[in-house]
């Protein structure tokens, strides 16, 4: 390869690295995107949600439409869209603004991701080829992996905002190389066609589908809402599977599953995405909400993951000749599995346990996305080539949306239930508590209020709920009812002053016994509230546990190492 192609090679990297960033950047900074625009993590999520929903449903048409107009100049529009798009979600001032800057941002991603792919692809001969598809693909498990810790940084020193504003100086370095080494004249166009029918049906599938996993819990599963979203995402995949046997030019060319290896690529990305973003969308939310830790600290506690990432991924490309696809892809759920065991049976307050886990997930997932697109395009040539490293990066994409719906559900409806059981005990522990009916249902408004703010991590409860001047009220109010049941106009100043010393020493008594059991009751509800919110964090890697191991016979879809051999 010469330099100018490993420039541009390079240059698509920039782009491939932003695409694949933007999934995961926002994990970190949930929690003061948040507080800072005043949503909970359900209406959030939709900015998760949308971008990844996006992206995965344009991506193949897009890069059909980049395959008719010319490459290069539709790549320029994607980073052009891409910059409006990160723009208008750093601004946002609400929401609904920022699910609709994200959405740019993603037809951005769709136009930039395959046809960065492809140019790269194009730029060297085919002795280069294996490389070059290798570095675009760890490029894309980095980026994602990388993501919370960029993040947890920009928004500790930053703010939230420049999360997405980040991405602006890196599109202007792109643009700059693009313009010097890309060729927008006369450049190759194909006839390729569009599958309309197939993008429509993929996208109500998509959102269907997402939709039900994040309000299945809330609507219940049971529902008609729930049952007809399922119903119309069955409905939505069997024709889609139809279109795609009949069409001439499908978003998906079936043709390409009936390769084994290619088969298993796709499971393995779906599914070690999944349990890759489960985690890098939970803990740190559970870091900052649960444990009051910064964003900062919070995206360093999981960057082990994204290490792990970083020196597995290139590791694996390199020893795959050695042992085989099918050993080295089970070697990487094995250790997926172990880090979920882990996280499954761990004491958060003790982060040895999470660093553990982190490790083996960041190192397991590395093993196996490094060397994942290469064995995706199997013995692929000419435009299924090109289909498979586009339908690996839909699939890619869907995988982080399933994550994102299935986990942030799971949480959402684990959290609420922890609400709920707090609430009670609270109010039980209140309700035996010796103090004025006034002071327990003001005690019992206040703990449900910081139990339904969703944060356990509250400060130390305070020793005087009753107040110096509420106090001084109180002996004021004890004084005078004593002097009128005594008559006080017969009682001589010296007794009237005695009498007030003894009701005030009464009073101080009693206000010390009250704020003494309501401090200690206050402490047994924070207690118990914090154990019930990091249990509804934990449970869901519990539940993961054995779908996880399940994922791990993906594997079998490999080849052997006698096989890969024969293959190559």
């Amino acid at each position: 390869m010469n330099f100018k192609a490993k420039l541009t090679v390079f240059a698509m990297a920039i782009g491939i690295f932003l695409c694949m960033l933007d999934t995961t950047v926002m994990n970190i900074a949930l929690p003061a995107i948040q507080t800072g625009l005043n949503v909970n993590l359900e209406q959030l999520s939709w900015a998760l949600n949308v971008y990844t929903i996006t992206f995965a449903v344009f991506t193949i048409p897009l890069g059909r439409l980049a395959d008719i107009l010319g490459r290069n100049k539709v790549y320029i529009s994607g980073l052009l869209i891409f910059i409006t798009g990160s723009a208008l979600s750093g601004f946002a001032n609400d929401a609904a603004n920022l699910i609709i800057g994200r959405c740019v941002q993603s037809l951005g991603a769709a136009i930039i991701f395959p046809a960065s792919m492809t140019i790269g692809i194009s730029t060297t001969d085919l002795s280069h080829r294996t490389g070059v598809v290798a570095t675009l693909g760890v490029t894309q498990g980095l980026a994602a992996a990388l993501g919370p810790t960029v993040g947890g940084i920009v928004t500790q020193y930053l703010g939230w905002r420049w999360v997405f504003f980040i991405n602006i100086p890196l599109i202007i370095l792109a643009l700059i190389l693009c313009a010097t080494l890309l060729t927008f004249k006369h450049e190759p166009h194909s006839n390729a066609q569009i599958d309309f029918p197939g993008m429509l049906l993929s996208m109500i599938l998509l959102f269907s589908l997402t939709l039900a996993l994040i309000k299945g819990s809330a609507w219940g599963w049971s529902s008609f809402a729930i049952i007809v979203l399922l119903g119309t995402s069955l409905l939505a995949l069997i024709l889609f599977l139809l279109v795609e046997q009949h069409v001439k030019e499908p978003m998906v060319p079936l043709e390409l599953f009936r390769n084994r290896q290619f088969t298993g690529a796709v499971l393995a990305v779906v599914l070690s995405g999944i349990f890759l973003v489960a985690v890098l969308v939970i803990l740190p939310t559970f870091f900052t909400k649960v444990q009051g830790k910064s964003e900062l600290t919070a995206a360093l506690m999981i960057t082990p993951a994204s290490v792990m990432i970083f020196i597995f991924s290139p590791i694996s490309g390199f020893i795959i000749n050695k042992i085989g696809p099918r050993i080295m892809v089970a070697s990487g759920f094995i250790l997926m599995i172990l880090g979920y065991l882990v996280l499954a049976m761990m004491d958060p307050n003790q982060y040895w346990q999470i660093f553990v886990a982190c490790l083996l997930i960041g190192a397991g997932y590395g093993i196996i996305a490094g060397p994942i697109v290469v064995l995706g395009a199997a013995d692929f040539t000419g435009e299924l080539l090109t289909a498979s490293q586009s339908v690996l990066g839909l699939f890619r994409q869907i995988g982080s949306v399933l994550a994102v719906a299935i986990f942030v559900s799971a949480l959402t409806a684990n959290l609420n239930t922890a609400k709920t059981t707090s609430v009670k005990a609270a109010t039980a522990q209140i309700s035996t508590l010796n103090i004025s009916k006034t002071a327990k249902i003001k005690m019992t408004r206040q703990a449900t209020q910081q139990i339904e703010a969703s944060n356990a991590q509250q400060k130390q409860p305070k020793r005087h709920y009753i107040s110096s001047s509420q106090q001084k009220q109180l002996i004021q109010k004890n004084y005078q009812r004593t002097l009128n049941r005594l008559n006080q106009q017969t009682i001589p100043a010296v007794a009237q002053r005695a009498i007030y010393t003894k009701v005030a020493k009464k009073v101080k008594q009693q206000v010390k016994q009250d704020n003494d059991s309501m401090a200690k009751a206050a402490h047994t509800i924070q207690v118990t509230t914090k154990h019930q919110v990091t249990q509804a964090f934990i449970r869901p890697y519990q539940h993961a546990l054995p779908f996880i191991m399940l994922a791990g016979l993906s594997s079998l879809l490999f080849y052997r190492r006698k096989e890969y051999w024969d293959q190559s």
